[in-house]
């Protein structure tokens, strides 16, 4: 967003992408800063429960969540070198599991006003999690000031 001036949009619509940047906070606060008075951001992210479990498909097949990871989660730090360099190889995204302190908070902490959230099902669940609570979040935040 830093090649946009400060008050130029009136809505970003910011889609799970977040999962794939270390560090979320940066990005709220450029948020804040390109929206105009009374823009409205619409943002949607995983429940960081989703990044907690071990992915060993052993778990998965026995329906075992076996807590293995803290936030915020890092695929950086949780991969071997070789499964680092074959994402790398292939050209593949890392992924990042954020608090909700940063995901909610953060935006909060950017000058936000939050305005709604909303939770839903995975609709094609891929963790054991996603069959026990809803693993989608969303929030509509409003830039105030």
């Amino acid at each position: 967003l830093h090649v946009f001036p400060d008050n130029h949009f009136d809505l970003i619509f910011h889609p799970i992408s977040n999962l794939y940047i270390p560090d979320v906070n940066p990005a709220w606060r450029e948020c804040h800063r390109v929206l105009n008075t009374h823009g409205r951001l619409l943002s949607s992210f995983f429940n960081p429960i989703v990044f907690v479990g071990d992915r060993d498909p052993q778990y998965k097949e026995q329906q075992i969540i076996k807590p293995t990871y803290k936030m915020p989660f890092s695929e950086i730090e949780a991969l071997t070198q070789e499964q680092i360099h074959l994402k790398q190889q292939n050209q593949e995204a890392f992924v990042f599991g954020h608090s909700l302190t940063d995901l909610i908070g953060g935006q909060i902490k950017a000058g936000f006003q939050l305005a709604g959230f909303y939770e839903d099902w995975q609709p094609n669940p891929r963790f054991v999690i996603d069959h026990y609570l809803p693993t989608f979040l969303a929030t509509f935040a409003i830039k105030t000031a």
